[in-house]
């Protein structure tokens, strides 16, 4: 093999080797194992079961707002307009006892509840202790906030909170600025507080199955992190230009280094 023909198959094995395939760049394809889910309704997203420090926001109405005004707090109505800051000084935060403090209601206890189930024992204690059926007691519970954490190669890592009930994994992602070039998208890692200690598990987002994951809906305090793909660590470049000007300098830096030791 000549010199030329030596040179051409170090290029093409750089481009091979180094270069970020479209198929570790697509979100959801259907592969040959994929099963099709038509919708995203198909999938089941399990309720959240409250945990220690989960914060709530708790707002009791009826027909006649006087007749409540003595359970009311600063996260009530205007809570809306709260930042997350007044959210997790005002809101009702579950204790190390799993337990919320309400005012004249006292302490209620809420660990492993879900939010409809908080919200239905509230209104049945305001409606066997202090209400008839004609003041109409409405019960608004929610988490102040959908807070979950997300690191490595996104576009935009960090803790963030969500003000909605769920948020899928690729919500998550694309409210962090996305997921770099080098980053993995067929390995991404949840990991999952419990009450008995902490869950990992790892999905594929290339993978249109994803969506029949557990996983694909997130919970409350998650932490996902995005791994690196191999193409960074070697610094080979991410596209088919980039490789080029390695293997360039490369053989520049050869040639060069050839000619000062033949001198």
């Amino acid at each position: 093999m000549g010199k030329h023909g030596f040179y051409i198959v170090i290029i093409i094995c750089v481009f091979c080797s180094s270069c970020i395939s479209t198929n570790d760049l697509i979100y959801l394809q259907k592969k040959d194992n994929t099963t099709l889910v038509p919708t995203i309704t198909t999938v089941l997203s399990k309720p959240y079961r409250l945990q220690i420090n989960d914060i709530l926001s708790i707002s009791i109405k009826a027909s006649d707002p006087k007749l409540v005004s003595i359970f009311s707090t600063s996260i009530g109505e205007a809570s809306f307009s709260k930042s997350q800051a007044g959210l997790y000084f005002d809101g009702f935060t579950v204790d190390d006892h799993g337990k919320i403090r309400i005012p004249v209601l006292g302490e209620i206890n809420v660990i492993g509840y879900t939010l409809e189930e908080v919200r239905l024992t509230i209104e049945k204690q305001l409606s066997d202790e202090y209400f008839n059926k004609e003041a109409n007691i409405f019960v608004i519970v929610k988490l102040a906030g959908f807070q979950y954490t997300i690191n490595g190669e996104v576009g935009n890592p960090g803790s963030k909170v969500l003000f909605q009930q769920e948020v899928t994994i690729l919500e998550a992602i694309a409210n962090a600025g996305d997921i770099t070039i080098t980053g993995n998208r067929k390995t991404v890692t949840i990991i999952r507080k419990k009450s008995t200690g902490f869950e990992v598990h790892e999905i594929d987002l290339t993978n249109r199955n994803v969506l029949q994951s557990p996983y694909f809906y997130l919970q409350p305090n998650d932490y996902v992190y995005i791994k690196p793909l191999k193409q960074k660590s070697w610094g080979s470049g991410k596209t088919g230009l980039e490789s080029l000007g390695t293997v360039v300098t490369l053989l520049s830096l050869v040639a060069t280094t050839f000619l000062l030791i033949k001198k």
